[in-house]
């Protein structure tokens, strides 16, 4: 993977020109008292690195004339380590990780300067470590008073994500294959529930034995906290208690993905407890699946990131009217946005480092357009939350709906040629999900 860290800064450093960037690893984070979770590096520090520890930060500077690729990090200390773990150390940051110069983190302010110094600008995203975000403006107010005298140096800041993550939006061959293994563990994940589901089983049994199967093999552990909501949970849509009793007629709604080497999948299926759907669970069901099917179809090269909702959103807003949830003419119902009490969310989000990936959405009033390497999930949904009032012009909600939360969602790449769906392997026809 180092020829491709190395290939994505040298991608940056081509964007960046006579800029400097700057880009500092993730904090550690304190779970309770002095007990920290387990350390997650920042996706960007992470993309342009590999490199896995905290209290590190990393520089291009494709102007300087020996260093374009710096590392500043925690040096070698055995006492230190033998408590929190081994640590990478000057010597190796530069071997292991291809910097040309690596220094401790404690000499940041001393060496830093040089590499910004003949910048045109500072490219620093500002992050939530103000302490950080302090140490670069005095950098760049330093050399904004010394500029006259020299007639150089950085004028401006950018933000790192304006070069970097249109990059990252897009995946290589590499960055694939990591998903696929995400994708791939979680599909044996959710089947495994599917299986083992039934009547008087709690929620967290069946989280239990999916991330039990996401560490057994060789995933990080879930992309995020895994939502197992039964009945009425399922109207919650980011539901991560996990402590009911699952009973005879309810839906369980499973959204959980696995993080494998970083990059991450994130599946949502529902199926009923019992092994069958009640008329009133089948019915809305059908509906959500034909509006997945419909907007999957819709993510190929060329089409609106946008196109697969408004897809959805047609298809649900049919439905919808046909079981008399809504009432209206459909152009009309989906301009006025009168789905949404039922439909709140979107239907789709980037997927990669993050679960919810950067990149941009929307250009101004242009849509972003989809395009190969891209990865993004397909989730339509309906909710009948208890307690909805109805608008005025709307029908009152019949009780034998109210409760029912239902989601399908599938990880979808987009090719040259139209899409591959990374999460195909999780059940979803109903003939499939019901026993």
């Amino acid at each position: 993977m180092q020829a491709e860290y190395k290939q994505r800064r040298e991608q940056v450093m081509a964007k960046i020109g006579q800029g400097t960037a700057i880009i500092r690893s993730a904090p550690t984070a304190v779970m309770h008292n002095d007990v920290e979770y387990v350390y997650r590096q920042d996706s960007d520090f992470y993309y342009l690195t590999g490199f896995n520890e905290a209290q590190a930060v990393a520089v291009l500077a494709p102007h300087h004339e020996e260093h374009k690729f710096i590392l500043f990090v925690q040096p070698k200390d055995k006492e230190k380590e033998v408590w929190s773990g081994y640590r990478c150390g000057v010597d190796a940051a530069k071997e292991v990780y291809g910097a040309d110069i690596a220094y401790p983190i404690a000499e940041l302010d001393e060496k830093l300067p040089q590499y910004l110094e003949k910048a045109d600008r500072i490219y620093y995203h500002i992050g939530r470590d103000k302490s950080f975000n302090e140490t670069v403006f005095t950098h760049y107010q330093r050399l904004l008073r010394t500029y006259p005298r020299r007639g150089m140096g950085p004028t401006a800041i950018e933000d790192t994500c304006t070069v970097l993550h249109s990059l990252r939006l897009h995946k290589s061959d590499a960055e694939l294959d990591l998903m696929r293994k995400a994708a791939e563990i979680a599909v044996e994940a959710h089947n495994h529930a599917l299986s083992i589901t039934k009547p008087g089983r709690y929620e967290y049994e069946i989280q239990a034995e999916i991330e039990h199967i996401f560490r057994l093999r060789g995933g990080m552990g879930p992309a995020y906290p895994s939502i197992v909501a039964a009945g009425k949970n399922a109207c919650v849509l980011h539901y991560i208690e996990n402590n009911c009793q699952m009973q005879e007629n309810d839906l369980l709604l499973i959204d959980a993905g696995c993080a494998y080497g970083y990059y991450n999948s994130d599946i949502t299926r529902t199926f009923p407890v019992s092994g069958k759907f009640t008329g009133e669970q089948k019915a809305l069901y059908e509906i959500v699946l034909e509006a997945q099917k419909q907007a999957i179809q819709e993510v190929k090269p060329g089409n609106a990131f946008d196109a697969p909702h408004k897809k959805a959103v047609r298809i649900l807003t049919e439905g919808l009217v046909e079981l008399g949830l809504l009432k209206g003419e459909i152009d009309k119902l989906i301009e006025e946005e009168k789905y949404k009490p039922f439909y709140m969310h979107r239907t789709s989000h980037w997927l990669g480092l993050d679960v919810h990936d950067v990149g941009i959405y929307q250009h101004g009033e242009n849509p972003q357009v989809l395009q190969p390497g891209q990865v993004l999930t397909i989730e339509p949904g309906l909710y009948i939350v208890p307690d909805t009032e109805p608008a005025e012009d709307q029908p009152a909600i019949d009780p034998r709906w109210v409760g029912i939360g239902i989601r399908i969602e599938d990880d979808v790449l987009v090719t040259s040629e139209g899409n591959e769906v990374l999460t195909a392997g999780v059940a979803k026809e109903i003939e499939d999900v019901e026993r």
